[in-house]
């Protein structure tokens, strides 16, 4: 146990964590290193360049005459998979804080951080990138001896890309991180922190030994399911799974015991013998708060369970994806699903459709709102067809968030007017090192969830990083936006909006939808109401043979009859016809400026 370190590499987006994960890994030779990065395995991952999954790998190091075991888990940097970073801190003792030298210490570094130090992890700042020419050393390291009051000289320097200082931090990592504390001897505890879906096995759980060991052919029980198994096959993690005879405490690896069910695996559970169980479960594991809902439907209505299925599955190697079985008038039978954030939904959706090939329709995202009625009972509202009769309603609170914007001193301007016009307002705001500065916002959760981020970056250039967390529910004025086709209401793009944004957002969604539903042969009237009163309207004429070009000469009435005749035909059309909305019409909604 003395001899092994559990360490993770926590960074903002796009500060070369992969690449530099990639180095450590060539160095301890636990891999041979081709073009692209290792550890990011996933399509999606390579051709978006960012990290989805957490991945955790063993690596074997030898220093001053010693053998040492490193398990590295390299997490995600965008602040939707944030809850991916918390359980990989949970199962490890240290932290690499990678800093950008070219960008400095941005939001997600200090959150990401923060979440370590509650943790009581051991902290090793390394700037990145020292080899970019643009890069400043000295400025980024006065940012980080700011932040965590540690000396000039804990700092390290490292080029993923070069490989240089790559030695350092391996020796820092096996010198400064403490290694893991518990007793051999004690009843089996182990810490469930990430599990996938394999066709073949089952369900493939990764796991933390806490305390005790675990020898392959055990009969062991998920502590909060109460499930019993017999552990088939128990290993380690490196580039594909290795078995073992045994683990013991402080290792990582993983257990296979045959199970097909995706409910009986939680993350965060604990893994304990049947003969001799531990008396609780580990704790400090927090359940994950959606922040962002979405409706997700089949494009098929036959394909209810099999999408079922598919998020049981996602879920497992995603476990911040919650869902719920709802309907939908427009589209039958489908799921309302909690995300972290836009870039998780739009993930999940690319995922449903590579990995289980399911074709979806996702509405119009939107947040959970308290809803207070006049008997004083609250409930909470994910769906705006959920809410209960205007007449019945007291008021309506909406979630708020601590926003923390660090940007450059001359897009202060740009980004206050971007965040007033959300309706939020500067809570503080702190000048951190030369021109940069930190703005504290409140601003209300549905405000961000649509275009926020996209804005935020154009504005800044890319300059600004971005974090937030809930803070509180508060009292507002807001409308339900409806929209109605040939006065049919469209549950799918109905919306709840702010009432002093209402109108403008029902305009400009008829004008959208003009130009995205195709002309039938009968005219649709796009309507949105708030309530019963229309607010805008728009028109998408017929599609309609000229009826009169055979009508030469002669009487008006000749012509006029043909054309009388046609309107009676579009009119039981009109009746009998019902209006396809495709889906990029629910899309074009998200992007509304």
């Amino acid at each position: 146990m003395k001899h092994i370190r559990n360490f993770c590499i926590i960074a903002h987006i796009d500060h070369g964590k992969s690449t530099l994960a990639d180095r450590l890994l060539e160095y301890t030779h636990t891999v041979q290193i081709t073009d692209g990065q290792i550890l990011d395995d996933m399509d999606l991952e390579r051709e978006r360049g960012i990290t989805i999954k957490s991945h955790a790998i063993q690596m074997e190091y030898e220093t001053a005459g010693k053998e040492y075991i490193l398990n590295l888990i390299d997490t995600p940097g965008h602040v939707d998979f944030s809850y991916e970073v918390s359980r990989s801190i949970a199962a490890c003792e240290g932290a690499l804080l990678v800093v950008d030298a070219t960008q400095g210490v941005q939001a997600q570094t200090i959150s990401n951080l923060y979440m370590a130090l509650e943790h009581d992890l051991e902290i090793i700042p390394v700037i990145n990138k020292i080899d970019m020419p643009s890069a400043m050393p000295d400025e980024v390291e006065d940012e980080i001896v700011e932040l965590l009051g540690c000396d000039r000289k804990d700092i390290l320097r490292a080029s993923g890309k070069t490989g240089e200082g790559v030695e350092e931090v391996l020796n820092a990592i096996v010198n400064r991180i403490p290694h893991p504390v518990g007793d051999v001897n004690a009843p089996l505890q182990a810490l469930i922190f990430d599990s996938v879906y394999n066709s073949f096995r089952g369900i493939i759980a990764y796991f933390k030994v806490v305390n005790g060991s675990i020898k392959k052919g055990d009969k062991v029980k998920f502590f909060n399911t109460g499930m019993e198994y017999d552990a088939d096959d128990v290993g380690i993690l490196k580039m594909d799974m290795i078995p073992r005879k045994e683990l013991t405490t402080g290792e990582v690896g993983y257990i296979i015991s045959g199970i097909k069910d995706a409910k009986e695996v939680k993350v965060g559970d604990t893994i304990t013998h049947v003969a001799k169980p531990c008396l609780k479960a580990i704790a400090g594991f927090q359940e994950v708060k959606p922040m962002v809902f979405a409706g997700v439907y089949p494009i098929d209505p036959n394909d209810y369970e099999n999408l079922r299925n598919s998020l049981e599955k996602l879920q497992l190697n995603d476990a911040s994806l919650t869902f719920f079985p709802e309907s939908s008038i427009a589209l039958g039978f489908g799921f309302r699903c909690g995300f972290l954030g836009l870039l998780h939904m739009e993930i999940i959706q690319e995922r449903l459709d590579r990995e289980f090939n399911m074709e979806v329709i996702t509405t119009v995202p939107n947040v959970s709102y308290m809803v207070y009625d006049k008997q004083g009972e609250s409930r909470e509202v994910h769906n705006p067809s959920g809410l209960p009769d205007v007449t019945m309603i007291d008021h309506i609170e909406e979630p708020y968030i601590k926003a923390t914007i660090i940007t450059d001193v001359n897009y202060i301007g740009p980004i206050m007017t971007l965040c007033l016009d959300k309706r939020g307002e500067l809570v503080k705001q702190e000048f951190i090192s030369g021109n940069r500065v930190e703005l504290y916002f409140m601003i209300p959760l549905g405000e961000i969830v649509i275009d926020f981020y996209d804005k935020l970056k154009s504005i800044s250039k890319g300059y600004a990083s971005f974090d937030y967390h809930i803070d509180s529910f508060k009292p507002s004025k807001l409308a339900k936006l409806d929209i109605l086709l040939n006065g049919e209401p469209v549950d799918a793009l109905s919306t709840l909006t702010h009432q002093d944004n209402a109108v403008t957002l029902g305009r400009k969604m008829c004008e959208k939808l003009k130009e995205l539903i195709p002309r039938q042969q009968f005219d649709i009237a796009i309507q949105a109401a708030i309530g019963a009163k229309i607010v805008a309207r728009e028109t998408i004429k017929c599609v309609r043979k000229d009826v009169t070009a055979k009508c030469y000469g002669g009487d008006v009435s000749r012509k006029r009859k043909l054309l009388e005749k046609q309107k009676k035909g579009k009119k039981r059309m009109k009746q009998i016809g019902n209006v396809e909305v495709p889906q990029k019409a629910f899309l074009a909604v998200l992007k509304l400026d």
